[in-house]
């Protein structure tokens, strides 16, 4: 009997550890900056950057799905964790400079607090979140208010991209697109 036991709990371990979770409703995605560093790590002929990345953002890409994004899915005023799931976080690689605050290279949750008019953008140190339900502010890094813009398509998933201002790579801006709004955070390595 003892032997019966220990076969069965055997062969449930592996049938179980074959089985695979759901597709998740927001897909992770990842950004670098140099937009695109990855791909043109393997594929450019001859990159402008010397093949080092500056910056790293893994995050989860929610739908709108027709629904009423910031005010009503997301509220105003409270601390959002900029997508669905784990908080995004972002790597600097470099230490970098925002709104003339310096902040060191390394590892920090992405959050924010949308308001009609304006985003406080938040760097935590607390990583390895879901969601946002344990935030606490005394783990903020730096925060920067930036204001509110009008796409003018619609973005369906919650999209994240970092491009370089006027050709320069020291000099970028992390944008953040959802439905008819996006935000924009100039940023100097």
């Amino acid at each position: 009997m003892k032997y019966l036991l220990i076969l069965i709990g055997l062969l449930s371990f592996a049938t179980s550890a074959q089985e695979f979770y759901d597709l998740d409703k927001s897909p992770m995605d990842m950004i670098y900056y140099p937009d695109h560093f990855a791909h043109d790590r393997k594929f450019a002929p001859k990159p402008e950057w010397n093949d080092e990345a500056l910056a790293r953002i893994t995050y989860n890409r929610p739908a709108r799905n027709q629904r009423e994004l910031f005010g009503q899915l997301v509220p105003y005023g409270k601390v959002w964790r900029v997508g669905a799931n784990e908080a995004p976080e972002i790597r600097f690689y470099k230490d970098v400079t925002i709104e003339g605050k310096k902040i060191a290279a390394g590892d920090y949750a992405l959050v924010a607090i949308p308001k009609e008019t304006e985003w406080i953008i938040i760097f935590s140190s607390d990583l390895n979140q879901w969601g946002v339900y344990d935030y606490t502010e005394e783990k903020d890094v730096a925060r920067f208010t930036v204001p509110v813009k009008k796409t003018t398509k619609n973005v369906e998933n919650l999209s994240m991209r970092m491009v370089s201002i006027n050709d320069e790579l020291a000099t970028g801006k992390l944008l953040i697109g959802w439905g008819d709004t996006f935000v924009e955070l100039p940023m100097t390595f």
